[in-house]
């Protein structure tokens, strides 16, 4: 008998500060780098986007990794290599949380959409705005101490 999985993750997180520090002319090496960390994690990569404070990942999460460890490994990385680069030099890091929410593959497109659509979405609403709406989208109560 084989092993059939699903683990779809939509992850969500911000620059420390939630800076604008994420220089849009050199994304697409970000990106890279990060579907590079993705793949060598044995996970697939769906869609990755983002403005100058936050990105957005959908990835089908390989199960022997906890998700947890998969985001911080993300997150470590590409600061180390934000840092070390040229491309971002305002960038001091990532903030320390970050949402990650299960998703089901029947609205797989809906969310690619989505996420594709971040430059768009956020000339008419803010990070916080997004991330509560978010957090009551997937049926979690926002902690308001975090939200300006």
């Amino acid at each position: 008998m084989s092993s059939y999985r699903q683990h779809l993750y939509h992850i969500v997180f911000r620059t420390k500060g939630s800076l604008p520090t994420i220089r849009q002319n050199h994304v697409n090496d970000l990106y890279a780098y990060i579907t590079g960390i993705i793949k060598h994690k044995n996970s697939h990569l769906y869609r990755i986007n983002g403005v100058e404070n936050h990105l957005h990942i959908l990835t089908d999460m390989n199960p022997s990794i906890a998700p947890i460890d998969f985001i911080k490994d993300i997150k470590v990385s590409t600061s180390i290599w934000m840092k070390s680069s040229n491309f971002f030099p305002a960038f001091n890091g990532w903030a320390s949380g970050y949402g990650s929410f299960t998703c089901s593959y029947k609205d797989i497109d809906r969310l690619i959409d989505y996420i594709k659509n971040q430059q768009e979405h956020h000339k008419k609403i803010s990070f916080e705005e997004e991330y509560r709406n978010l957090l009551l989208e997937y049926g979690i109560i926002p902690d308001e101490k975090y939200f300006p």
